[in-house]
């Protein structure tokens, strides 16, 4: 709505970057627009100095700025054009509550916007989280093929979200107004040390420091619904006015970072998928897969039978996993100090891992061990019981698949690729087909889609379609302000 900062450029400049193979062109709208403001707010003062906006546009990477009339985006009046309905359940909370009719302005000039415009790519601030999410549901709801964008919010030096109505704070009302994102700094770090917070408290230090609070909330960050108490990401968010300005904050509260967990059927190109979505988000990938052959391989090694838990008991008493990340070497797999990367890869192993993987000393061990690989989070799981018994809290949970045929076509490939001799697309099929039926019926941990994953069939997808597919799925549930993409990834 003009009175661009350097939270606006930071829009721009991530608009600019986007696809850094085939740039497209970065158009910026500015308008006022007179729907999203209600009785008594200061539609007719806001901040409007058009000829600044175009510098600071260009500044940071703009090829053109639209500033359109009210008569241009609703010709013959607001009035006169139908009137959309933000998602009721998103807005009857937070500002949604004191500023009737807000979204359904918001709403109404951005599906008009987007409607002339026709952008490939949306950018938006996570500054409004409210308004953020309000969009993304407006635009996935009418189908629109608009991939959306967030960026984090920018902040100045001294703690203060960039805001167009920071301007409108004197000197002393600015020193009142910081104790806000100061406070809610607090509130995080002492959830993230597992503190229980206290909203009363909090609301009353606010309001020691001159702050008159409209709300203060911990909310679920994509239901924007209140919570009793904090989850793995809570949205703590407020509102408050100092002299005649209002403003808003938030903070994402978090015990731990995000966990992906990605299950999914043997041969769906799990463990390639996983290790690429790792490397573009920085996370830790965890390899469960690759766990459970090298067991499997150890014990076959030491000639003891599946059955036999107490010898297998005895040998996973003192072992030694290590799953070692290299960006050149890729990954290293050792047990007790031996590199088995390649011979946990046979055919042999392969077709014994799941016999073994069902025994309950080996499940036991090693979902142990991979849940204490996963407290912090910061990582990406594949398997087969990752999302319904290893991480069941996970943020985001798929589960991989593809048909039979096509899993028998990878496998071929990757076996002619490691030098193995390579059945007919058909034995390999009856193969995976009978793992498949192995696998969902064992008595611990059956290969199961969990109830909250969303399933993804690959068929004639490349790693890459997989990989911006998942991307874009994490970006669904987790902001930018909780787990940041590397600069380097777009």
């Amino acid at each position: 709505m003009g009175g661009l900062h350097r939270g606006h450029q930071q829009l721009i400049t991530t608009a600019k970057g986007f696809d850094l193979i085939q740039p497209n062109p970065v158009l910026v709208s500015i308008f006022v627009n007179p729907l999203q403001f209600g009785k008594g707010e200061d539609f007719d003062f806001y901040p409007r100095d058009l000829s600044l906006d175009c510098e600071l546009a260009q500044e940071a990477g703009a090829d053109a700025v639209w500033a359109p009339s009210v008569d241009e985006i609703f010709p013959g009046g607001a009035d006169s054009h139908r009137k959309l309905i933000a998602p009721l359940h998103l807005q009857a909370n937070l500002c949604g509550l004191s500023r009737i009719g807000h979204f359904d302005g918001v709403a109404n000039v951005m599906i008009r916007l987007l409607s002339l415009v026709k952008p490939k790519v949306l950018v938006l601030g996570e500054k409004d989280w409210q308004q953020f999410v309000i969009l993304r549901q407006l635009i996935k709801d009418l189908s629109l093929p608009i991939q959306i964008k967030g960026v984090a919010t920018v902040r100045e030096a001294d703690g203060l979200p960039h805001s167009s109505r920071n301007r409108y704070l004197t000197k002393s009302e600015r020193q009142k107004v910081l104790a806000l994102p100061q406070l809610l700094t607090k509130a995080a770090r002492d959830v993230s040390e597992g503190e229980i917070l206290d909203l009363k408290k909090i609301r009353a230090s606010i309001e020691e420091k001159g702050l008159k609070v409209e709300y203060l909330e911990i909310v679920d960050p994509l239901l924007l619904r209140p919570v009793t108490k904090t989850q793995q990401i809570s949205l703590l968010a407020a509102a408050v006015h100092c002299g005649s300005t209002r403003l808003i904050d938030h903070i994402f509260l978090m015990k731990r970072h995000p966990i992906v967990a990605i299950d999914g059927p043997a041969g769906a190109g799990k463990s390639t998928i996983t290790r690429t979505l790792a490397e573009r988000l920085d996370l830790v990938y965890l390899d469960t897969g690759a766990m459970y052959r090298a067991v499997t391989w150890l014990i076959k090694q030491q000639g003891i039978k599946p059955e036999n838990h107490k010898q297998i008991s005895f040998i996973l008493k003192d072992l030694k996993l290590e799953l070692r990340q290299s960006i050149k070497e890729g990954q290293t797999v050792l047990i007790n100090g031996k590199d088995v990367t390649e011979l946990i890869r046979s055919p042999e192993i392969t077709a014994s891992v799941s016999k073994y993987a069902a025994e309950v000393p080996i499940r036991e061990a090693l979902t142990k061990q991979q849940k204490e690989i996963g407290i912090n989070g910061g990582i990406v799981a594949e398997g087969r019981d990752i999302g319904t018994a290893v991480f069941p809290d996970a943020e985001l949970k798929v589960f991989l698949t593809a048909t039979p045929n096509e899993r028998a076509k990878r496998r071929a490939a990757d076996m002619a690729n490691q030098g193995f001799e390579v059945p007919s697309i058909k034995e390999l099929e009856a193969q995976i087909n009978e793992r498949d039926q192995l696998d969902s019926n064992r008595e611990i941990s059956p290969l199961r889609k969990a109830k909250d994953a969303t399933e993804l069939i690959t068929d004639g997808m490349s790693i890459e379609d997989v990989t911006q597919a998942l991307i874009e799925l994490f970006r669904s549930r987790i902001p930018e302000e909780v787990w940041p993409t590397p600069r380097s990834i777009n």
